[in-house]
C-alpha cells in the first residue's frame, strides 16, 4: 500500500520560514529511518504558494492563477511518499515524526493512492500497461 503523507503549511512556512539546522538533523534522521526500513519511495518539502501556481480546467479553457494562494490550511509545504504493508503501520511511522512546524502546531494528513486494481475493470488492458510501465520507473534499481 502506498501513501502520501502531506505537512501541511503554516504561516511561517508559507512566508518563506526555512527549518533550523537542528530540523533538518531531525528530519534527516528520520527520513534515513525510512530509507532503511525500505518503505520511503520520495520526500521532499515545497516552496511557498507565492512561489506556486494553479491551473483552473473549466470546460475546454485553462486558466493559470498565480500564488500565493490564501488559506493556508490548504497548501502542502512538504510530502513524502511510503509504501508499507498496512494503514496502522503508515500511521505508526508518522506519529515517530518530528513536528515539522516545531514553533506551531503542526499538521500531517495521510492519504492513500490509488493502485491501478483499486479500479477494476474499469483500468483496461492498455491502462494496465501504461501503469505498469509507470510503475517501473518509480521502482529503484536493485543494482
Amino acid at each position: 500500500m502506498r501513501f502520501m503523507v502531506m505537512v501541511k503549511a503554516t504561516a511561517d512556512s508559507e512566508a518563506g520560514a526555512l527549518p533550523s539546522t537542528e530540523m533538518l538533523e531531525e528530519m534527516s534522521r528520520y527520513n534515513e529511518q525510512l530509507v532503511k526500513a525500505g518503505v520511503l519511495l520520495a520526500a521532499d518539502g515545497l516552496h511557498p504558494s507565492s512561489k506556486g501556481a494553479r491551473v483552473r480546467f473549466e470546460g475546454g479553457e485553462r486558466t493559470v492563477l498565480d500564488g500565493p494562494f490564501t488559506e493556508t490550511k490548504e497548501l502542502v509545504a512538504g510530502f513524502w511518499i511510503m509504501e508499507v504493508g498496512s494503514w496502522d503501520e503508515i500511521v505508526e511511522w508518522v506519529k515517530r515524526c518530528p513536528n515539522p512546524m516545531p514553533e506551531q502546531t503542526g499538521e500531517i494528513e495521510i492519504r492513500q493512492i490509488f493502485e491501478v486494481e483499486d479500479f477494476g475493470d474499469l483500468a483496461t488492458p492498455e491502462v494496465r500497461a501504461i501503469a505498469d510501465g509507470v510503475g517501473e520507473l518509480r521502482r529503484p534499481d536493485p543494482a
